[in-house]
Formats: structure tokens, C-alpha cells, sequence
């Protein structure tokens, strides 16, 4: 009897130690959990019962030199669908009348999208306009949520598409300005938290905090005018309609500072009918930074400067034109074929004679021909400060595969190749005293510190302030020395080029067989105010004189009216009083 209930006392003693050991690593797990480690747990259930989310910062805006908005950030709504909500097609189908057609779609179509799902949010729609969203809050329609956002707003259209580029669906910047000056617009993002359900899903009516308040981002001014670019894009459209050409840039420079006024180019996009799955990306890109070619007779105005800054030749200078210049094996003849006999160097220009580029060249010399190249920013970034500025290609005498032909050639401006904007910044400087000018497009930008102002930049000098009036002289007889001279501006005296080269660049990039006809002109010749290239890619052969030249023409007196240049000698009409 005693021996059972000995052996009972031990096994409840073992028991109750048990027990007691039990209970002591419990106590101890529990003081482990709750405050020991209490912070990461109430972390971990935190984590688990909210979500966290980046908040874009609103958007600066991007205005034109007058301070007119280009680009700008409105307030908008994103159209949810609570899927659970939709699992009744009777109720579905009715709010889908309501919601589809601000959103673009049929109620069947949005239907069927949205009970793809069982359960969760489906997105319907981002950046529903403001007004839109207010219309849709006072619809009674089942399972719809509208949050509160932003998109970017286009005051003026799709004017400068090519330039101001688009922002991708979360905000950032993803080609032009709003790409190269994303950071400066974009500002710094914020954060909030959110409540989300048992599989992770925002809960629509939960309850949100602001973990961190973003930052907004500043707005950017540009050189670039509303006016002048709304003026370019119409011609430019209105000649590649009129002559069939594939596409074409144009550029509008004020040749003593460098600022930029227009800079349009086709090929290029709507942002107001924006594909972001388009896979033609080329048309993205802005052509008169990023795009290269050969610029032609243009290039014969700097082969004279450089020949006339070292005193070998004068405007009267002379050569004896037999029709072709011969370089070892190779033949070099004038466009036209034609033989000219005697000719001063200003006919050389006027007449756009190959032969005689050849010869200034090579009175110049390799070794200083290629060191003005340099001088007037061929082969180098402009440093504009926007994305795909390229250098260009020039073979110097310096590369082991140069010959003298190339030297023949790249001095009417073949076997070269440079960006639009190169060649308009390289003549603007034969305009404003010799100065090759950094071409900006930026004229102020608001940042934490303050506002930033850029100003215009002198890169270098690149001819004598002698040597560039005379060739600005000379230009100006290119067009006003010749009789029905298409570049012309009644009540103006103007001066330009011409430019013709084979080879077309395509939407995508690729070079076909064609011509690129091009004219280079500035206005008013006694003091420029502006410096205007116009390219145009053909299929077929054309000659820049006879559909480029036109385009300048009728620019410029619009141009030079808006900025207040009054046109000279009896075009004039006065009133008194």
C-alpha cells in the first residue's frame, strides 16, 4: 500500500517539476517574445497588416521662354474595380454602362477584364481627367473606387513633342526634356502607408498614413518660344506635305547667344496619342540633336573662313575653274558639271562649286583644315545637355586610312558627318563675330537653393571678327547676288547656303538611297537676330536650293516681325499724327 502510493507521490512530483519547467520556458518564451524581441514581432505584424508605397512627388512643369506651360502636372483620378463586388454580372453589367464609356471602353470589354479575377482591385484606368472623375463619384456604380492622383497635361498640344519627350506610367521621365531633367522635375518621392487584407491587397477604405512627405520638383524654363515653334512645325509639316520629302528638321537659333527658339523634326510623335508600346522607338528621339549626316555645300562657308582667317585668300581671290579637280585616281567635278573658267572665291559660294573647295582646302592645308573642324565643334558634342548629343565623325590626316580625297571631299562637306545642330552652331558663329556659341535650350530651373539661371556660354574664338563679317558678306551675296534667289525675304537682307547630299535617314534610323536637301540662312544680314537650318530627306534627288531654300523664305519675316525686327527701305509705311 505504501510502496503504491510511494510510486504515486514520485510521478506527481516528476509531474509538477515537469510542470514547473513547462511553465518556466513558457514564461521565458513569453518574456522573449513580448520584450526581448517584442519591437521586431510588432514590426513583422506591422509589415504584414500594411503595405508601404512610393508617392511621386507632383511634377514641375516645363514652360517656354515667356513662362507659357508646355508641360504640366493636373490632378486626375485612377479608376479601380472591387472584383468582389462585380461577381453579380446584373451589377456588373450596369455599373460597367456607367464607367465604360469615360474610359474608352464597352461594358462588355470592361466586364470581362475585370472578372478575369475572383477577388482584389483591378485598375481600369490611370490619369482619368479631374472632371471626368467628379462625374463618375456622383454615379452610383457598384465596386467602383476612385483614387486621387496625377498626370501630365500638355497646354499647347503635342507642340515640341520630339523636344519635351513623355513621362512612362510611374511618372519618370522617359525621353526628352522630361527624361535629361527628370531628377530637377520629379522632385523627391514620399512614402505612405497603407492597410492591406489577409493576401496582401490594398483595402480600398482602409486607413492611410504619410510616412514621408515628398518633395516637389522644380519647373523648367526654355529658350525655346511657343510662337516660333508652333510657326516651324506648321511649315515644316505643310513641306514634307507639298514635296513628298520622308521627314525633315528645322532649327531656329539666335546666332549671338546660342539659345535655341524652335528645334522641330519629323518623323516624330503625338504626345496627345501617346503608344508607349509603339515599337517603332525611333520616332522618339529628337533628330536634330541625335541624328548625323553629311552636311554638304553648307560646309563650303566654313572651308572660305578658314582660307580667309589666314589671309591666303580675299573674297576676289581667283581660280581657274576647268570643271573637276583631280586627287591621285580620283575625279572630282562640280554638281552641275558645268566649267566656269575664272572664278572668285565669292562664286565659289554662289555657285556652290566643289572644285573650288577643293582648292581653298588645299591652299588651307590638312594640318589646319582639320584643326577648324575642330575649332567650330565638328566631331564634339555641343553640349546642349540633352540626351544622344553625339560628336559626329571626322577622319582627321591623323587616322592612318585618310587620304587626300577625304580632305577633298570633307571640304564641300562630304565624307563628314554632324548633327543639324552642330552644323547651325559652327555657321552661327561666321554671323555673330567669329564665336562659336554653347547652344542651350535651358533658361532657368527652379531648384532647392533657388532659381537657376543659365546664361549664354562662349566656347572659343574660332575666326577673327574680320574674317566672319567678311564671310557673312559673302553669304549675304550667295543670296541676294543672284536673281530669284528662292532663300530671298522682301523688305530683309538676308544670307544662307545650300546644301545638297546623297543618302536619306528613314523613321528607323537607316540611311536608303535619296538626297538630303538642306539651306542654312540667317536675318537680318546688318545685325542677325536669328540663324534658321532647314533639312529635308528625299527619296529622290532634289536640290536644297529649290525646296529648302522656300522654307527659310517664308520663316523669316514672320519670325523677325513677332520679335519686333521691322523690315527696311520702301516696304516701309509711316503715319503722323
Amino acid at each position: 500500500m505504501f510502496g503504491k502510493r510511494g510510486r504515486m507521490n514520485t510521478r506527481l512530483t516528476v509531474l509538477a517539476a515537469a510542470f514547473a519547467v513547462a511553465g518556466v520556458v513558457l514564461t521565458a518564451r513569453v518574456v522573449q517574445v513580448q520584450i526581448v524581441d517584442g519591437a521586431h514581432y510588432r514590426a513583422e505584424a506591422r509589415s504584414e497588416h500594411f503595405g508601404q508605397q512610393e508617392i511621386r512627388a507632383p511634377r514641375g512643369a516645363i514652360l517656354d521662354r515667356n513662362g507659357y506651360p508646355l508641360a504640366t502636372t493636373v490632378d486626375a483620378y485612377d479608376v479601380y474595380i472591387n472584383r468582389a463586388d462585380w461577381r453579380d454580372k446584373t451589377s456588373a453589367r450596369a455599373s460597367a454602362a456607367v464607367i465604360a464609356p469615360l474610359i474608352g471602353h464597352t461594358p462588355d470589354e470592361l466586364v470581362s477584364e475585370a472578372r478575369k479575377q475572383d477577388e482584389g482591385m483591378y485598375l481600369a484606368y490611370r490619369g482619368l481627367d479631374f472632371n471626368a472623375g467628379q462625374s463618375l463619384e456622383d454615379e452610383e456604380a457598384v465596386g467602383l473606387r476612385l483614387v486621387l492622383t496625377s498626370k501630365r497635361f500638355y497646354p499647347e498640344g503635342d507642340l515640341a513633342s520630339t523636344l519635351i519627350g513623355f513621362v512612362g506610367r510611374d511618372r519618370i521621365g522617359l525621353t526628352g526634356i522630361e527624361a535629361d531633367f527628370d531628377t530637377e522635375l520629379g522632385g523627391t518621392p514620399g512614402t505612405i502607408y497603407f492597410e492591406r487584407d489577409s493576401i496582401g491587397n490594398r483595402i480600398a477604405l482602409g486607413s492611410e498614413r504619410v510616412g514621408k512627405k515628398p518633395e516637389p520638383g522644380g519647373d523648367i524654363t526654355l529658350t525655346i518660344d511657343r510662337y516660333i515653334q508652333r510657326l516651324v512645325e506648321g511649315e515644316l509639316d505643310a513641306r514634307i506635305a507639298s514635296t513628298g520629302a520622308l521627314g525633315g528638321t528645322i532649327v531656329v537659333m539666335e546666332p549671338d547667344t546660342g539659345a535655341l527658339l524652335a528645334m522641330a523634326s519629323e518623323p516624330g510623335f503625338q504626345l496627345s496619342q501617346l503608344d508607349l508600346n509603339d515599337p517603332n522607338q525611333a520616332l522618339f528621339r529628337n533628330r536634330a540633336v541625335t541624328d548625323v549626316y553629311e552636311p554638304g555645300s553648307v560646309f563650303k562657308t566654313l572651308t572660305a573662313a578658314m582660307a580667309i582667317d589666314q589671309g591666303l585668300v580675299s573674297p576676289e581671290s581667283t581660280y581657274n575653274d576647268i570643271g573637276a579637280a583631280y586627287i591621285g585616281p580620283s575625279t572630282i567635278r562640280n554638281w552641275d558639271y558645268s566649267v566656269n573658267g575664272i572664278t572668285t572665291v565669292t562664286q565659289v559660294l554662289q555657285r556652290s562649286l566643289n572644285t573650288g573647295a577643293v582648292w581653298l582646302a588645299q591652299t588651307v592645308g590638312a594640318d589646319s583644315f582639320y584643326r577648324y573642324v575642330h575649332d567650330f565643334g565638328i566631331g564634339q558634342s555641343t553640349g546642349v545637355g540633352l540626351g544622344g548629343d553625339p560628336e559626329g565623325l571626322v577622319r582627321t590626316n591623323d587616322d592612318p586610312y585618310w587620304s587626300e580625297v577625304d580632305l577633298a571631299t570633307n571640304s564641300f562637306g562630304q565624307g563628314i558627318a554632324a548633327s543639324p545642330l552642330q552644323i547651325i552652331t559652327a555657321v552661327a558663329s561666321l554671323v555673330n563675330g567669329g564665336r562659336l556659341m554653347r547652344p542651350y535650350v535651358l533658361q532657368e530651373m527652379e531648384t532647392p537653393e533657388g532659381a537657376r539661371r543659365f546664361e549664354p556660354v562662349v566656347v572659343r574664338q574660332v575666326v577673327r571678327e574680320e574674317t566672319a563679317a567678311t564671310v557673312a558678306d559673302m553669304m549675304n551675296r550667295v543670296v541676294e547676288g543672284v536673281p530669284g534667289h528662292l532663300a530671298a525675304v522682301k523688305g530683309y537682307h538676308v544670307g544662307g547656303k545650300t546644301g545638297t547630299t546623297t543618302g536619306a535617314t528613314l523613321a528607323d534610323g537607316t540611311v536608303q538611297d535619296g538626297n538630303i536637301a538642306s539651306f542654312i540662312g540667317f536675318a537680318p544680314a546688318e545685325d542677325p537676330k536669328i540663324i534658321v537650318l532647314v533639312k529635308l530627306d528625299f527619296k529622290e534627288d532634289k536640290l536644297g536650293g529649290t525646296v529648302s531654300a522656300p522654307v527659310f523664305s517664308a520663316l523669316a519675316p514672320s519670325i523677325l516681325a513677332y520679335l519686333g525686327v521691322r523690315p527696311e527701305g520702301p516696304q516701309l509705311v509711316t503715319t503722323g499724327r
